[in-house]
């Protein structure tokens, strides 16, 4: 396996100061092989022709339609409909190249930029530029960060070979814009079902084509910008000191605007930007009371107990001190009932419509003392069981 030298790097942060990050001096970044799905096609532990039957499922010829609530022909029509436009894009060097973009490796898909980088007057006029332009693209949620080589893997993961490959991003980009995309809230609450994946895919096109359209334009503007999702380096960290939220007990990323229910992707750029600030609004102190995710998760995989620095396995970041779920119980679960799972997303009760204004003064109190408060009003008044899959399909008519 190809394992670069390791180069001398300060573990703590002035910004961890800001983000509550607790990173030891043993911090170790993460190889992406280790990582739970590229550990499903390398690993005997992981490995399994049931988990190869769940990737193959996002292909109509295989997927697993059955007479159960959710999983029906049509539940799954749609799901693998909505990752149609991200598989294409994911797939166009797939084989050539040994790129599954998106997923493993930064995309591509980009043409030919400015020669010469447009002048702003100011790094301030060029954030101001940035986030209009990302508002007529459709950007849900826009933050700006420095770039933080913890959070970037220190190898990537090669299909073809099954082996470690080195990250392609230049380390003299300075900034990371992530972006932020929600997933639909009717369709989490179908959780978990073939039909709640579509919330998934939906979340992942809209990021995909957000993604690569600012990316362009900050390319047609003459600078350098790489378009990354779920590759390369995590984005829960990077989203989470560019502004967007805090994680919670479930290590999702919880944010003002959709709580826990987003999809995220990150451009590494070198356009002048004013970084945004880390922000704080009680979801540490909520989620230390509340067990809601832990308690709901079928395979037990979300801790009860406090934060800790101890990693369930490879597939865990070492070295920080946090709610650290266990990945194999988690996918393993998944692949069980042939479909993702988000029952930690549709029952935690930072999942909330927040144009609403009692949701929104429900999140300033849950920040609050009250917290306790606040909390047995979300389990008396939001039981946040399961709807049925012909239930929202009633909805569309």
């Amino acid at each position: 396996m190809l394992h670069p030298p390791r180069k001398k790097m300060k573990s703590k942060r002035p910004i961890d100061a800001k983000t509550g990050f607790d990173v030891s001096e043993d911090f170790e970044r993460f190889d992406q092989r280790n990582e739970i799905y590229c550990r499903s096609e390398w690993d005997p532990e992981i490995k399994s022709e049931k988990a190869a039957e769940f990737f193959r499922g996002h292909y109509m010829p295989h997927a697993r339609a059955r007479k159960a609530d959710g999983f029906s022909q049509r539940d799954y029509a749609l799901r693998n409909a909505t990752w149609h436009v991200t598989n294409v894009l994911r797939d166009v060097r797939r084989e050539s190249d040994d790129r599954k973009e998106g997923f493993f490796d930064t995309f591509t898909s980009h043409a030919e930029g400015w020669p010469e980088p447009y002048a702003f007057d100011s790094a301030e006029a060029a954030t101001r530029n940035l986030r209009r332009a990302a508002k007529s693209i459709g950007a849900s949620l826009l933050g700006i960060c420095e770039y933080d080589e913890r959070w970037v893997y220190r190898t990537r993961y090669s299909e073809q070979t099954q082996k470690d490959k080195p990250v392609d991003i230049p380390e003299d980009l300075p900034y990371v814009i992530v972006i932020g995309e929600p997933m639909d809230f009717d369709l989490t609450e179908t959780v978990p079902s073939a039909l709640s994946g579509s919330a998934t895919g939906l979340g992942y096109t809209n990021d995909t084509v957000i993604l690569l359209t600012i990316t362009q334009y900050i390319r047609n503007l003459g600078y350098r910008a790489v378009a990354s999702m779920n590759d390369s380096a995590l984005a829960i960290p990077l989203a989470v000191q560019a502004g967007l939220g805090e994680v919670g007990r479930h290590s999702l990323l919880i944010t003002r605007e959709y709580g826990p229910r987003l999809r995220l992707g990150k451009i590494f750029t070198d356009m002048p930007l004013v970084i945004d600030e880390p922000i704080r609004f009680g979801v540490k102190e909520f989620c230390d009371i509340c067990q809601r995710c832990s308690a709901a998760c079928p395979p037990k995989a979300i801790p009860h107990k406090a934060p800790s620095r101890v990693p369930h396995s490879v597939s865990n970041l070492k070295g920080v001190l946090k709610w650290t779920t266990n990945a194999e119980k988690c996918f393993r679960f998944w692949v069980g009932q042939n479909s993702d799972c988000s029952i930690c997303i549709r029952v935690c009760p930072y999942n909330r419509d927040f144009r609403k204004w009692y949701n929104r003064l429900w999140r300033r109190l849950a920040g609050t003392r009250l917290r306790k408060l606040m909390l047995l009003i979300d389990k008396t008044f939001q039981p946040r069981e399961r709807a049925s899959a012909p239930q929202w399909w009633a909805k569309q008519r």
